[in-house]
C-alpha cells in the first residue's frame, strides 16, 4: 500500500512540526549533496528556520564564494552591456572635471592664472591662502618649542652630570685632610715642619733642672755617651 498524500498547509501541531522540518531539512542536503557529486554542480542551499537558526550546505570550501558568484551573474545579466558603457564614462568625465579644478585651485595658490579670476575669487583665494600661511607658522612656531624643551631637558642632565663629577673630585679631599700639610711641604712648606721637628728635639736634649738633687743636664756633645731616662731627664751626679 502506497503512501498518503501530504496536505500542502502549514503544520498547527508545534512538536510534528520541528520533526517534519528536521526529515525534511535532511532530505534536501541529502538531495543537494548527490546533486553535487553526481553532476559535478556547484550547490549553495541556505535554510532559516521559524526561529531564524541557520542550516547552510555548500558544495564549495567557501558559500561565501558561491553567492558572490551569484551576485556577480545576477547583476551581469539585469544590467545590459550597452548600458555600463555610458555610466563608466560619465563617471570618467567626472573624475576629470575634479581633477583639472584642482589642479587649476593649486596653480592659483601658487600665484599662476590670476587674471580669468574675478574681485570675489581673488578675495576667497587671499583668505585661503592667509589660512595657510598661519598654519604653518602654527605648525613651525611648535616645532621650535619642542625643540627648545628638548635643549633645556639636555642642560639639565648635562649641569647634573657635572654636579655629579664635582662632588666626585672633592671627596678624597675632604676625607684626607693630613693631605694638605704634605702637599704644603711639596710646595714650599717645609720650613714649619722643620721647626716643629727642631722644637722637639731641643725637648729632648734641654730639659730644666731638677731642684733639690743639685743635679745639671749634660750638654749636647755628652748626650750620647751617658743613658737617659725614659722621661728625657738625666740621672743624678753621685759624690
Amino acid at each position: 500500500m502506497g503512501r498518503g498524500r501530504v496536505e500542502m498547509k502549514r503544520i498547527e501541531n508545534k512538536i510534528n512540526r520541528q520533526v517534519t522540518f528536521a526529515k525534511r531539512r535532511n532530505g534536501l542536503f541529502k538531495k543537494a549533496y548527490e546533486l553535487s557529486v553526481l553532476c559535478d554542480a556547484e550547490v549553495a542551499l541556505v535554510v532559516f528556520s521559524n526561529r531564524g537558526r541557520l542550516y547552510e550546505f555548500c558544495s564549495t570550501p567557501s558559500i561565501l564564494k558561491t553567492i558572490d558568484t551569484y551576485r556577480k551573474y545576477s547583476y551581469a545579466q539585469a544590467v545590459p552591456a550597452n548600458e555600463i558603457q555610458p555610466k563608466s564614462y560619465e563617471e570618467y568625465l567626472e573624475l576629470k572635471g575634479s581633477v583639472e579644478i584642482l589642479q587649476r585651485s593649486q596653480r592659483n595658490l601658487l600665484g599662476e592664472d590670476l587674471t580669468p579670476l574675478s574681485t570675489k575669487e581673488l578675495g576667497q583665494l587671499e583668505n585661503q591662502a592667509a589660512m595657510s600661511l598661519k598654519q604653518i607658522r602654527l605648525t613651525k612656531t611648535q616645532l621650535m618649542l619642542d625643540q627648545l624643551c628638548d635643549l633645556k631637558r639636555k642642560q639639565q642632565a648635562l649641569q647634573e652630570a657635572n654636579r655629579d663629577l664635582e662632588e666626585k673630585l672633592h671627596e678624597p679631599v675632604s676625607r684626607t685632610p693630613m693631605g694638605l700639610s704634605w702637599e704644603g711641604v711639596g710646595a714650599g712648606g717645609s720650613g714649619s715642619l722643620s721647626a716643629d721637628c727642631n722644637a722637639r728635639r731641643s725637648d729632648r736634649l734641654f730639659q730644666p733642672l731638677q731642684i733639690g738633687n743639685s743635679s745639671v743636664c749634660m750638654d749636647q756633645s755628652n748626650a750620647g755617651d751617658r743613658p737617659q731616662n725614659m722621661n728625657g731627664y738625666c740621672p743624678a751626679w753621685r759624690g
